[in-house]
């Protein structure tokens, strides 16, 4: 019975862990043979995941451009149409070129800092990150349950089930992504190609009712020059209100963050992804242009053919104004019809941002030693981002427009961040005009953000506690992974796989020196020292190993060890780490498998406070040395027999 729950419990971690590379090679030593390639998928499929987020906003956009710009609302769509077509598009059909990957502006950002104030940074822009996609997954899902609830014929049944429902469909999702990759995107291209296709229907109807009822027209025409005047009136009042139809640009992020899932060139490298550059640039700009043409024509089908009161808190149209023109010229049939559709891909809407959280997460966090190394595996990750959109569901109820400022702030940050990047790209490539047009596109998402910001200031606080979590979160895990062997690789040189050899066949010891001047007096000193403390022989001869500190804030790299002879006469072996105990204890089990011998190495003990010294370790890589070693090959090396030996004196 126990061998039948171990073996339960050994496949469900198989399963949960599906995916993890690195602990892969880990569990299989290091000449464990490399996963093969992601063959992705083509881009229109993948634009289709992505899709699902930016085009399901046609669901809510046409009634959120009517309440906030009235009258106006087809001018200022034109306004946002223009802006993402001369604005967004650009800017990210660059960042793809800039990270192939995935990794978006963020990674762009990160090349410009160093030490902790750049992982602080990252860790800012993942909590804008994280906002954005979240809130995109539970506002999505609660505004589906709202199309649920608000339909004619269910209304009775489900007026009081939002939440439930809400959390429902988040679970649906949370599955379909467990269940694998490969299927959401192929529910996305289903959703996304009969949405869209009902979505033309009801332009088209919408606009032949224009055409022939053309006193909607003229009635709109004379309003708005009442209310406003003339035309230069028109354009000003739209570009102080377009601000607030913002979240219409949501969908760029994520179509850079699912990139990596494009199929590009068969010659592709990793190193130079040609063809994956190229295919995402054509979803990036696709996508963009498919949105433009019916932002601009729902704008205005759903102005100048529906009352002003029904966009309003309570009436017909508030949230669902397509679906709205839907019933009202196409019968209850086929709005019935487009009710589903709309409550579908508004649920699916998530799977692209759930993706982008799967892209973008686990490339920066367990790097950076701020998750444990499941967080590299998709299925546990699901689940986590699953349990949190509950737990952001259940504080703002299920309201939609409760968590607008959420993710408008959201989108309105990373695109910020990108406009930004790009320009410094853009000045670093020496490409004057490039760096002025970006530069002002940047200063057009600036103000948009700061206007978003001043009218919904619960954005930035939602936002704030988003970056709070990941950073506690964050530096508690690193702390928890403080004496973990985090080394990926050791490479030595001739030399230095010389001297491991020589002191191979006798007995293996190193001194570990903090260089100083090198001259010839400080090595002399040092063995004598040794020597003493330690009451070692004096035939027994010693290397030395230095290691100096890069940049401490990284987690996880390869060691280079290099060798040279000093004054004649000294061995040293040099390396270059973020930190000195992980380089040392990965040191010693190399040269420990390498040749069959236990090493042993020498240290004196560190003066000062042992809790000071501790956290020099813990933020810049040195310190509290010895004992810090002796830990980190305590951990790595249950087996006291095999372990090499820590000398303190």
């Amino acid at each position: 019975m126990a061998t039948t729950e171990q073996a339960r419990t050994s496949r469900l971690r198989a399963w949960m862990l599906e995916g993890l590379s690195d602990m892969a090679r880990h569990q299989q030593g290091t000449h464990a043979e490399p996963e093969p390639a992601h063959k992705g998928q083509r881009w229109w499929r993948v634009m289709c995941l992505t899709g699902v987020d930016y085009f399901s906003t046609l669901g809510y956009q046409p009634g959120i451009a009517a309440l906030a710009a009235g009258l106006l609302s087809p001018v200022a769509t034109i306004v946002l149409v223009i802006v993402t077509l001369a604005g967004a598009l650009p800017v990210y059909r660059r960042v793809a070129e800039e990270s192939p990957r995935g990794e978006g502006s963020i990674a762009m950002l990160e090349r410009l800092l160093s030490f902790w104030k750049g992982k602080l940074f990252v860790l800012t822009l993942l909590g804008f990150a994280a906002t954005d996609f979240l809130i995109t997954i539970t506002l999505s899902a609660a505004d589906a349950s709202t199309h649920l609830v608000e339909n004619p014929h269910l209304t009775d049944v489900l007026h009081d089930k939002q939440m439930l429902i809400t959390l429902l469909l988040v679970a649906l999702l949370g599955a379909v992504f467990l269940k694998g990759f490969l299927e959401a995107i192929g529910v996305a291209v289903v959703l996304v190609g009969i949405y869209l296709t009902l979505n033309v229907v009801v332009v088209v109807v919408g606009l032949w009712h224009v055409a022939t009822a053309a006193h909607v027209v003229t009635d709109w025409t004379s309003a708005l020059t009442t209310e406003h005047g003339n035309v230069i009136a028109m354009v000003g009042v739209a570009l102080l209100v377009f601000p607030k139809l913002a979240l219409g640009l949501s969908g760029f992020e994520t179509g850079v963050a699912v990139m990596p899932h494009v199929e590009g060139d068969p010659d592709d490298t990793e190193e130079k992804p040609t063809g994956r550059i190229r295919d995402t640039k054509k979803l990036l700009t696709t996508a963009a242009v498919i949105m433009s043409v019916f932002l601009i024509a729902t704008s205005f089908i759903t102005t100048v053919l529906i009352p002003e009161k029904e966009f309003k808190s309570g009436g017909q149209a508030n949230g669902r104004a397509l679906a709205y023109l839907a019933h009202e010229y196409l019968g209850n049939f086929f709005g019935t019809v487009y009710d589903v559709s709309t409550i579908a891909i508004l649920w699916f809407a998530g799977a692209s941002a759930m993706a982008g959280l799967l892209n973008l997460m686990p490339r920066y966090l367990p790097r950076y030693g701020m998750a444990p190394h499941w967080a590299r595996a998709v299925r546990p990750m699901v689940i986590v981002f699953t349990l949190v959109a509950f737990l952001v569901t259940w504080i703002f109820d299920a309201d939609v427009d409760a968590q607008g400022g959420a993710y408008a702030t959201g989108v309105l940050v990373l695109i910020s961040s990108a406009a930004i990047a790009v320009t410094i790209a853009a000045r670093k490539a020496g490409q004057r005009n490039w760096t002025i047009a970006f530069a002002v596109i940047s200063a057009i998402f600036l103000y948009t953000t700061v206007v978003n910001v001043i009218e919904r200031p619960d954005g930035v606080k939602i936002g704030a506690c988003f970056i709070a979590g990941i950073i506690l979160v964050s530096l508690l895990s690193r702390l928890a992974r403080a004496f973990e062997l985090r080394v990926t690789s050791v490479t030595m040189d001739d030399m230095a796989e010389r001297f491991v050899r020589d002191v191979a066949s006798r007995r293996i010891r190193f001194i570990a020196n903090e260089p100083d001047s090198r001259d010839r007096a400080e090595y002399r000193n040092k063995i004598e020292q040794i020597r003493h403390d330690n009451d070692v022989p004096t035939p027994e001869d010693f290397v030395f190993v230095e290691v100096t500190v890069l940049d401490p804030s990284e987690f996880e790299a390869g060691l280079n060890v290099r060798g040279e002879v000093l004054h004649g006469r000294y061995r040293v072996l040099t390396l270059e780490s973020s930190s000195i105990p992980n380089a040392l204890a990965a040191l010693l089990l190399h040269v420990r498998d390498t040749t069959g011998c236990t090493p042993h190495i020498y240290f004196e003990w560190t003066e000062g406070n042992p809790f000071a010294n501790f956290l020099r370790f813990f933020l810049f890589g040195q310190g509290e040395v010895a004992p810090v070693t002796r830990e980190v090959l305590r951990e790595a090396e249950p087996d006291r027999a095999r372990r090499p030996r820590v000398h303190v004196g």
